[in-house]
């Protein structure tokens, strides 16, 4: 193998290495949000849930281990300050107080941050007085070595399922050896590298564990423990080729396991028990659905080619093949499901991190607050999740900042003291519903409209009704406060809500009471890859309409159309419903004829009416999106093909009230 291909091959291991230490981190550290939140109701306790505890140690162990083999030092040393002081609650050396609680706090969302910069490869932020908070909380207790204090420093990176391995290898009978290889271009060129180690050690035992190490020259050296029963004579001669060996006394360790298992009620050997998760790069599951998405495409073209032979076969022949479309066409919906729900994650990982947000607000604002989730179980594609993180995070400063009062001035409107703020989901159909809700203050409609008028964003005496207020709030620099704060900013946050929103094929919602409270409520497809669509005919082209964006779908009788004000309305379910023609948006060609179709989007007052020539049909469609600015214009979210070679442009509702000047 070339020096060159060598080195490839180690800058591959390493890259894959670190993947999986940010995707470790990720999951301790979600068990340990979870876990501080928990710890929070034993403040001034004489004792503490002896299994949170543990959780919280084994977490922050973890991370300890992990950084430390990626050489993240910030990372190592504010996971043992921590881990020290858990040991001395967990030993009942300390008392849990407030500032103890709120320092573990700190010192997580600082572990959190610094291992987000080693990833983005930023400056990593200075940890000096957490760090010196967390050891002067525990600078008066003294822990004993050996069992009951760390585990044995060599092997304070081993995971708990490479503990149960070797601790299974030990009892077998079979010896624990350590090796070390440091790459060179010299051991590359005789085709000697970090791969050629791996296959060695496959052949002669049992891999228990390998990972890059860096020096302090700042090269790189990999280390192996290997459980086997061959004599030391088998890779004696392995040394010539720079690989380093020595035997691994691992006895100190498996008692010290065994121990801890006991404690904790964990049977050390249930860890060797095959895991039925396995951890997969997002790229590649986008890879798979873009693939799937192909296929989709191709069936299409196959349904058009069958369509027109169908008149030049005989019966007996096109029906068999009729079969097998739509035999393919059940498969290939069963793939695509299949590949969704793999993209899927519960919305509850957004949900969780908003605890610890409002924990934090609560106490800087003073207010006293609960907050309550639902439906943190609701799955939702992972590329969304990602996305909307920072969009309900802002929504929730502003409930806190904006909406909720204080204790006394809920004392004063004859509220209870302590405030409430729900976060729920949910799925609807297609579509999953976010909703954010307080029972603060409301939304003061006449506040925001002197503040529009200012700004000439609405003209004197507008009326302003919910989908207005909404509009306007999302307007950037509009702000009902004199001064800026930490929580809520300074009204720009609203307009990138809305756009994230929108911009992900979404909705959003507003319903608010002065004295009441305000929800905001938020409609996401469950995936933006491959959709099911309306096919529709307007001024000779066609369109594509989301099935998702849909409320309704009816035909109405031309001569049921009413003119009000410039705006034609048809008769909707008692009421009235705003008709918007596609064609005239569009400067199409406008066919006459005694009915037309209309799909109603939204709900309540809100709903517009989307007026189209007719349906051709209900086709599955994949999304492709149009990112060049050149070309984006208002109503129109991506393009598809159906199976002709013709593209077909895909309708955003949303986008087409706006294009309209209708509220949404």
């Amino acid at each position: 193998m070339s020096v060159a291909k060598a080195e490839e091959a180690n800058n591959e291991f390493i890259v894959e290495f670190l993947e999986d230490y940010f995707a470790e981190c990720d999951e301790h550290l979600t068990i340990v949000r979870r876990n501080l939140l928990a710890l929070e109701r034993f403040v001034d306790k004489p004792r503490i849930d002896r299994g949170i505890l543990d959780e919280l140690f084994r977490s922050f162990h973890s991370l300890k281990g992990l950084s430390g083999m990626v050489g993240l030092a910030e990372a190592e040393q504010l996971a043992h300050e921590t881990e020290s002081y858990l040991r001395a609650l967990r030993d009942d050396d300390v008392v849990l107080r407030i500032e103890g609680l709120d320092t573990l706090v700190d010192g997580t969302k600082l572990l959190e941050q610094v291992i987000g910069q080693h990833r983005s490869r930023a400056t990593i932020s200075d940890i000096t007085s957490v760090k010196a908070r967390l050891a002067g909380i525990v600078s008066k207790q003294a822990v004993a070595p050996g069992i009951g204090g760390e585990h044995p420093a060599e092997l304070a990176f081993l995971s708990e399922n490479e503990i149960a391995k070797l601790v299974a290898a030990t009892n077998r009978g079979h010896r624990i050896w350590s090796f070390a290889f440091v790459p060179s271009a010299a051991l590359a060129g005789r085709g000697v590298n970090v791969n050629t180690l791996r296959a060695r050690l496959q052949e002669t035992g049992e891999l228990i564990h390998a990972a890059p190490r860096v020096l302090e020259t700042g090269g790189i050296a990999f280390e192996f423990l290997m459980a086997s029963a061959a004599d030391e004579s088998v890779f004696a001669t392995w040394r010539e080729d720079g690989i380093t060996f020595s035997p691994f006394d691992a006895s100190s360790y498996a008692k010290a396991g065994e121990i801890e298992a006991a404690d904790t009620q964990v049977v050390i050997q249930s860890s060797a028990t095959p895991s039925s998760f396995v951890r997969v790069d997002l790229a590649r599951i986008d890879a798979l659905m873009r693939m799937v998405g192909e296929m989709v495409i191709s069936r299409s073209h196959l349904d058009e080619n069958l369509k027109r032979l169908e008149n030049n076969l005989p019966a007996p022949d096109w029906r068999p093949l009729q079969d097998t479309n739509l035999r393919m066409e059940r498969q290939l919906r069963d793939l695509r499901e299949g590949v969704m729900r793999v993209r899927m994650v519960p919305i509850g990982e957004v949900f969780e991190r908003m605890r610890f947000v409002v924990r934090d607000l609560a106490r800087e604002s003073q207010k006293n607050l609960k907050l309550e989730i639902s439906g943190q179980h609701t799955e939702i594609d992972k590329l969304l999740v990602e996305r909307m993180m920072d969009p309900i995070l802002h929504l929730v400063r502003n409930a806190v900042s904006h909406g909720l009062e204080s204790t006394a001035e809920r004392a004063a409107k004859g509220k209870p003291a302590e405030g409430k703020l729900w976060l729920r989901a949910f799925t609807a159909g297609e579509m999953v519903v976010i909703e954010i809700e307080d029972d603060g203050k409301g939304i003061d409609a006449s506040d925001v409209a002197t503040r529009a008028r200012a700004l000439g964003l609405i003209d004197d005496g507008a009326a302003l009704e919910m989908s207005t207020l909404l509009q306007l709030i999302c307007e950037p620099g509009l702000s009902t406060r004199e001064e800026a704060d930490r929580a809520s900013g300074r009204g720009i946050g609203m307009a990138v809500v809305k756009n994230t929103v929108l911009g992900l094929g979404g909705s959003f919602e507003l319903d608010t009471e002065v004295g009441r409270g305000t929800r905001f409520t938020i409609h996401l497809p469950l995936t933006l890859a491959i959709a099911d669509a309306l096919i529709v005919s307007v001024g000779g082209e066609r369109f594509a309409v989301t099935q998702s964006s849909v409320a309704e779908v009816m035909e109405v009788e031309s001569s049921a159309v009413r003119t009000f004000e410039n705006n034609e309305i048809v008769p909707h379910r008692g009421g009235v419903l705003s008709l918007v023609r596609l064609a005239r948006l569009f400067n199409l060609e406008e066919r006459a004829g005694h009915s037309f179709h209309v799909f109603v989007i939204g709900k309540g007052p809100g709903a517009v009416g989307i007026a189209v020539d007719r349906i051709l049909g209900q086709r599955e469609i994949v999304v492709r999106a149009i990112n060049d600015p050149l070309v984006q214009v208002p109503g129109i979210t991506g393009a598809t093909e159906l199976g002709d070679g013709r593209i077909v442009l895909i309708v955003d509702a949303a986008g087409l009230t706006r294009a309209a000047r209708i509220p949404q």
